[in-house]
């Protein structure tokens, strides 16, 4: 059985992180392991929540698997809350990199601004790890800070814009960077990416649906790595990863309760497995 490792925070309650990696990779008939940097009551968009930071137990545990002699077939990292934590990823990437997928979803921003715990300086040290990743996939806040590039909103850019983007951040040392979130039609939404190597874009959209909800960004990176390590090729995993997302929309659309905190990718599951072919 293939085998991700996945590093990113868990709140108790609400469907972000760890609570969705965890069974949209499993589901997809791949162990997954974990390694959770912080532990919340529930995620960030409630009022308010409890918070333990992690950040002390990521060594010990990356110490006990070399020990064990573990290996996995992709390292995935979300939502990392500290420069110690970004250290820790790059060490963890020298240790368990080898021949291995090195998956980086550098969450930190959206809509123009960074999160609250960030500044700038956070996300170029964030762009230190991205370097050492095969794939990077930033939405387009995300990747204007990393490397202090203009935010134009939807509709203010053009395609050479958000090409000139992809180039810049593999620039930075990703081999393939995919860029999410992105729109040169006012009812498509999709993604856009740049294979450096191949010297290739590619792109998939998909019908806007006018709703905004926590936690598909999660749902789009974890359903990403899982087809890669299924062993689609990037263009198929990317279309897979946008169809489960727009999915799990339809159905919290769907939903009476519309749970406004995540999206319902449970019961999209059997969809997931269909268009992986499972």
């Amino acid at each position: 059985m293939k085998k991700v490792v996945t590093i990113q925070d868990i709140s108790c309650f609400g469907k972000c992180s760890l609570t969705v990696a965890l069974p949209v990779i499993s589901a997809m008939g791949i162990e997954t392991a974990i390694i959770p940097t912080a532990v919340l009551s529930t995620h960030t968009v409630f009022s308010r929540f409890t918070f333990k930071d992690l950040s002390d137990q990521i060594e010990p545990i990356s110490e006990h698997w070399k020990e064990e002699g573990l290996a996995f077939n992709a390292l995935y990292t979300g939502y990392l809350g500290s420069f110690e934590q970004i250290d820790l990823m790059k060490a963890f990437f020298e240790d368990f990199g080898k021949n291995t997928l090195k998956f980086v979803d550098p969450a930190m921003g959206d809509n123009g601004k960074l999160y609250p715990a960030f500044d700038e300086a956070f996300a170029k040290h964030m762009a230190t790890l991205c370097a050492k990743a095969d794939i990077i996939d930033p939405n387009l806040t995300e990747a204007c800070f990393m490397l202090g590039t203009e935010y134009k909103e939807d509709g203010e850019y053009d395609e050479a814009y958000i090409k000139d983007i992809l180039i810049k951040l593999t620039d930075l040392g990703a081999k393939t960077a995919i860029l999410t979130g992105v729109s040169f039609e006012s009812d498509k939404l999709g993604a856009m990416g740049y294979d450096s190597e191949k010297k290739e874009f590619f792109s998939y959209f998909n019908q806007k649906i006018p709703a905004k909800y926590h936690g598909t960004g999660d749902v789009f990176s974890s359903t990403l790595v899982g087809a890669l390590v299924n062993g689609k090729d990037l263009k198929k995993a990317i279309e897979i990863a946008a169809d489960y997302t727009r999915e799990s929309i339809l159905l919290t659309e769907a939903d009476p309760e519309k749970p406004w905190y995540g999206v319902n990718f449970e019961q999209a599951i059997p969809y997931l497995l269909k268009k992986l072919g499972k």
